[in-house]
């Protein structure tokens, strides 16, 4: 097998509710050199995340769907092969949105490369230091406007994103309830992050009453990563002028038809809240802070990262279904040399 063999996963048809292995396709194909300007990736480590779900559909909501036939693609961390262009050598990191394949060729103008603090620690680049961490951080801070002495409930607080979002909103001074759908999740946030009330929302009972009961005084603001029955115990919950920060709603990605939404809507008005949706993309220029923030708060241990991390590109497709049955215990990682 040549350095030019790469390993692809493609998607073979578009699901209808719960995608399957069936919808994927692992194929082999061979790489043409890289041409000037170009350079050869091998890909160390691949994202898994929920917003893949919505590249699935023929119309997605906010990203281009991924096309029948051919490679997904997503977030990977990368090692450079070689290379046709003098701003990157063989042996260079690099991030890069070429996930679901082994090795790839592209442009080295559509690569960043990565000067890792860390080498040994490449993954973070996936997680809290890359699209989850700065998805926890812009929309908590720029959306969610935390002060100190406030209350903060997050939703999949055990996850890539929730997990940052609960430790940024405790150094800023807050409290932060969470929920999440394991004791073993909820024992972490509690023990290692420092989160003062986590809900399992799998056994709880009557969500709404649980969050009260954790929140006597209120909160005043939500970090939404569920939608459905936790939409509908935030704004029971709210203070009035709270805020939300809507980073998505994986109650219903997997929904043939759309699920039933909150009743209590009116509560928006009544209370003063504002709700603001957000995509991370659109908020590049807070990477800058972001990293200045981060990268120090991993170093001085304020910020802990919790990992699955699965051996092989053979082993992404399950990786990423375990998403939606909760499986994961923080980010989901694929390793793959």
């Amino acid at each position: 097998m040549s350095q030019y063999t790469a390993q692809q996963i493609h998607l073979k048809s578009r699901p209808s509710g719960m995608p399957a292995p069936e919808h994927f396709e692992q194929v082999t194909v061979e790489l043409a050199p890289p041409a000037a300007g170009e350079v050869l990736v091998k890909n160390l480590y691949m994202s898994v995340d929920p917003y893949m779900r919505g590249r699935m559909r023929e119309n997605a909501v906010y990203a281009t769907a991924y096309a029948v036939g051919e490679v997904m693609y997503g977030g990977a961390v990368g090692e450079v092969v070689e290379s046709q262009d003098d701003s990157l050598q063989p042996g260079d990191i690099v991030l890069n949105q070429a996930a679901w394949q082994d090795r790839f060729v592209a442009k080295a103008e559509t690569l960043s490369k990565l000067d890792p603090f860390d080498k040994d620690q490449l993954s973070l680049y996936l997680g809290t230091l890359g699209m989850p961490g700065l998805t926890a951080y812009v929309g908590l801070l720029k959306f969610g406007e935390p002060q100190a002495g406030e209350t903060v409930f997050v939703s999949a607080a055990s996850g890539a994103v929730g997990a940052n979002v609960c430790q940024i909103a405790k150094l800023k001074g807050c409290r932060v309830i969470g929920s999440v759908g394991s004791d073993a999740k909820a024992k972490w946030l509690k023990e290692v992050c420092g989160v003062d009330e986590v809900i399992n929302y799998k056994t709880c009972g009557d969500l709404s009453a649980a969050l009260m009961q954790a929140a006597p005084e209120g909160i005043d603001v939500y970090f939404e990563n569920v939608g459905g029955d936790h939409l509908q115990a935030a704004l029971n919950a709210m203070n009035p002028y709270g805020r939300i920060a809507a980073c998505g709603m994986i109650a219903s990605y997997n929904s043939a038809e759309p699920a039933p939404g909150p009743n209590n809507l009116m509560l928006i008005v009544g209370k003063k809240i504002r709700i603001n949706g957000f995509i991370v993309s659109d908020h590049a220029e807070w990477r800058e802070a972001f990293l200045a923030d981060m990268i120090p708060w991993i170093q001085e241990g304020k910020i802990k990262s919790q990992e699955t991390v699965v051996e092989g590109l053979d082993q992404a497709v399950d990786a990423f279904l375990a998403l939606f049955s909760g499986d994961n215990f923080g980010k989901m990682v694929v390793k793959l040399s």
